[in-house]
């Protein structure tokens, strides 16, 4: 399968803008610099808003893709950030590593709990002017002017290079190789990379904020391991992982990345405020497989870490990474009773250094916590057992000594620095960026034909990026795993149905026929599916099945449609009828629950069932109405327990503690597409939901954002610390007011409310790419409750930020289906 262009930038939305403008026909590309003028500026690019959602200041390390700011390559050759007209730290680099400049690297500080506006300008002049003092480094540097004697090198002299790939007789203590391997430091630490069979991970501790490498070794191969001026070598690797290397795990020990038909080490970045570097190893043989993986390790100015990106060439079950195994040394485990996207760590601290015999020194790694499979230890390294996502790892490295100026210098300082470590990779600073190029394409009034516009844009952007991609068999991109039988799958696809009735394209028409049989089995079973999950969210892709089968009645969808049936048929249910929400979350019933599996029983039960089990489908709103609604705000809680033993339940109501957006999202468009499935004759069972319908847009009207019209992650608490609008309930809300007033479940009144909220959602969310193609940013990309999720205020703000997730996209471009039916309605 061919990757696509993924943009790196997670976490970012447009700021409010004025209006809504058609989408630009593909043959009139038109970039930030052909329409300067469109933001007030001649040389204004973007503009940046950045929020600290911590209690502490942060510096914020900020990865702006010239694609995202609205620019093709050549046009960012003169970019600067600045804060009230001053230059503030930044770097063009070369984030993806293949040579080109991609991205617009910016360091902020920003105060607890604030925000920091900045702007992004094509500036020449204070471009040229901002020379920034080198405060990172990557070399390379190899003996050039001596000769082999066998594995050994004699005499010459030192050169630096950009890439390097060792002769075959290259191997350890060659003296060919300026300290062994690749180099990279900051202005706190060094690290060496030793190139070759050891692959070791080695710390150069600094006495000085001045950069080092350049001098370390110049002078033989043992200098370095005395204590100079500058610092010194201060771990001893031994067959260990070092400092944060990498391997595999076989079961009983790590096996280094030692059996390597060729190493390259290449710089990438070598700049004032970021350096990189990238190491290539090609055919390792590990796990019975012939495999290449290509390292990608980078360090910005003031940070000890290393961020470190591991992709091969092929999946493997596992890769180790770890830390040396040191006497007189304490094991640091950071939390992981926690959401598997939040990071955490494990780290020494003791006496591990080699400067002195009482010098402290810590080192660390940090992951994701559900990407780790086992922490574990051998003969030689602690190890974290990890499970990449697909071919990718992503982690930190880091060392900690009480050498460096103004060190730490105390377990509790280290762990207090580690904890806010994690934080800062869990919280991401909330980003709100502004372009020129999407302050243009939006510029107009909204009308019918611009709201579909903006639809079938994102569709076609998906179309390139992941929709293909979800038959089976293929990659699910956001979530980085096999694709599968599964709810963001069908709402992505009966997004497409729903504009495609409205903007036929055979193309998709056929993409939708593609996915669907690539599941159902000519015998009527579904890949990847089981009932005896109990999964409601499984029964989703339910709906665009029945659509395929009213169209092209084929005996296996009948079959397939009759398996998910029989899942609701046998589903758990808590003690007055309401579905679980899976058998692996016993007496809970959740809002996600009633929009993956009402929809579906509705529909099947009227195509099959003469609408036998619509009482059914009624009784769980019913319920959940009773059990989830605050009666003094209107809003729904995310969950109940009906038993109450859940650590985020709690013990008197069985309630969770917040009002998620996107939680209330699936609820208010569950009611509008079921009260568009039972038929008008059946009043008594519709009243129920169009009181539900009617009562919700009040309460939601009320905690809609004046200025922007969109709703935030956390609906009630705008002015809480990290707090951030959020795309996938605000298109969820947008898409329940529009299709009720068009269908009269909903006053005429709310049509303002639903026109001002797709404004939003395009001013806020769109982000307009110099291809032509759009992205919809700044959903949370996953919340849900127990399994280390507690529920509360916090974990809600720890999820990730994703942008193009079938979440909000499916309700993006239904919205917009329905506010173009609202809008030539009211020209009729």
């Amino acid at each position: 399968m061919n990757k696509r262009i993924r943009y790196t930038l997670a976490a970012v939305a447009l700021a409010v803008l004025a209006g809504c403008n058609p989408s630009v026909p593909s043959t009139a590309k038109q970039s930030a610099t052909d329409s300067k003028n469109a933001a007030g500026s001649v040389n204004a690019v973007a503009s940046l808003q950045v929020a600290n959602p911590s209690a502490f200041a942060r510096t914020e390390t900020l990865y702006l893709p010239f694609a995202d700011l609205g620019l093709l390559a050549a046009e960012a050759s003169t970019l600067v950030a600045t804060v009230d007209g001053k230059a503030i730290p930044s770097q063009q680099i070369d984030r993806s590593g293949d040579g080109q400049a991609d991205t617009l690297f910016v360091q902020l500080d920003v105060a607890a709990a604030s925000r920091q506006s900045l702007t992004i300008s094509d500036d020449p002049a204070l471009s040229n002017q901002s020379n920034w003092p080198a405060r990172t480094q990557a070399e390379i540097s190899h003996k050039v002017g001596g000769e082999w004697q066998d594995a050994k090198y004699s005499g010459g002299s030192f050169q630096n290079v950009s890439e390097l790939t060792p002769p075959a007789q290259y191997t350890d203590h060659s003296e060919w190789i300026r300290y062994e391997g690749p180099g990279i430091e900051s202005d706190k630490v060094g690290y060496r990379i030793y190139l070759d069979w050891r692959n070791g991970f080695d710390i150069f501790g600094k006495k000085t904020s001045e950069l080092v490498l350049q001098d370390v070794g110049q002078d033989g191969y043992q200098s370095y391991h005395e204590l100079a001026d500058w610092g010194m070598d201060i771990l001893k690797v031994g067959k260990s992982l070092g400092a944060g290397g990498y391997g595999y795990w076989d079961g009983e020990q790590v096996q280094l990345v030692s059996e390597v038909g060729q190493h390259t080490a290449k710089v990438i970045e070598n700049g004032p405020l970021y350096s990189a570097l990238q190491i290539h190893y090609k055919d390792w043989q590990i796990a019975g497989k012939t495999v290449d993986l290509t390292a990608d390790l980078s360090m910005t100015a003031g940070s000890r870490l290393v961020n470190t990106r591991l992709n091969l060439s092929e999946p493997l079950e596992n890769i180790a990474i770890g830390l040396v195994k040191l006497p007189d040394t304490k094991l640091l485990q950071g939390t992981v009773n926690i959401t598997g996207h939040a990071w955490t760590y494990i780290a020494t601290w003791g006496n591990q250094s080699l400067s002195a015999p009482d010098s402290k020194l810590g080192m660390a790694l940090l992951f994701k916590r559900g990407q780790l499979l086992n922490q574990t230890e051998d003969n030689n390294s602690h190890v974290a057992v990890m499970r990449p996502a697909g071919t990718e790892l992503e982690y930190y490295f880091l060392a900690a000594w009480d050498g460096e100026p103004a060190g730490i210098s105390s377990e509790a300082e280290f762990v207090q620095y580690l904890e806010q470590q994690a934080e800062m990779l869990t919280l991401t600073p909330r980003q709100t960026l502004k372009t020129t190029l999407g302050a243009t394409q939006k510029a107009g009034p909204l009308t019918a034909e611009v709201a579909l516009n903006w639809s079938e844009r994102l569709a076609q952007s998906e179309m390139t990026r992941q929709t293909p991609f979800y038959a089976y068999g293929g990659w699910d991109y956001e979530r980085k795993r096999p694709s599968k039988w599964e709810y963001t799958t069908g709402l992505q696809l009966q997004a497409y149905d729903d504009l495609l009735k409205l903007r036929p394209n055979p193309e998709w028409q056929q993409v939708l026929t593609d996915v669907i049989d690539s599941f159902v089995t000519e015998d009527g079973d579904i890949r990847t599916y089981k009932v005896s999950n109990y999964n409601i969210d499984s029964l989703n892709t339910g709906n665009m099945l029945l659509r395929k089968y009213q169209r092209d009645p084929k005996p296996q969808y009948k079959q397939a449609l009759d398996l998910l049936r029989q899942q609701l048929a046998e589903h758990p249910r808590t003690s007055e009828g309401a579905f679980w929400h899976k058998k692996i979350y016993p007496h809970q019933l959740w809002l996600d629950g009633v929009y993956m599996g009402m929809p579906f029983l509705a529909s099947y039960s009227k195509a099959f069932e003469q609408g036998h089990a619509f009482d059914e489908v009624v009784k769980e709103f019913t319920i959940s109405r009773d059990k989830l609604r605050d009666p003094t705000t209107g809003l729904y809680y995310h969950a109940w327990d009906e038993a109450k033993e859940q650590n985020w339940a709690d013990k008197e109501t069985g309630l969770a503690s917040q009002f998620w957006g996107r939680g209330l999202g699936w609820l208010a468009m569950a009611l509008v597409d079921v009260l568009e499935i039972i038929p008008e004759q059946e009043t008594e069972l519709r009243q129920p939901l169009l009181d539900m319908a009617a009562e919700l847009a009040e309460a939601l009207v009320k905690v809609q954002d004046p200025a922007s019209g969109t709703w935030y992650q956390i609906l009630d608490k705008p002015d809480a610390p990290g707090n951030y609008l959020e795309s996938s309930a605000s298109s969820m809300f947008t898409y329940f007011f529009a299709k009720g007033v068009n269908n009269g479940y909903l006053d005429a009144r709310y049509k303002e409310t639903a026109v001002k909220a797709f404004k939003g959602l395009v001013d806020e969310f769109i982000l307009v790419h110099p291809d032509d193609s759009v992205s919809l940013v700044n959903t949370v990309q996953v919340a849900g409750l127990g399994f280390g999720r507690d529920g509360s205020y916090d974990y809600y703000m720890s999820e990730p930020l994703f942008r193009n997730d079938a979440k909000a996209n499916g309700p993006f471009i239904m919205a917009g289906v329905q506010i173009a039916k609202l809008l030539n309605s009211a020209k009729e």
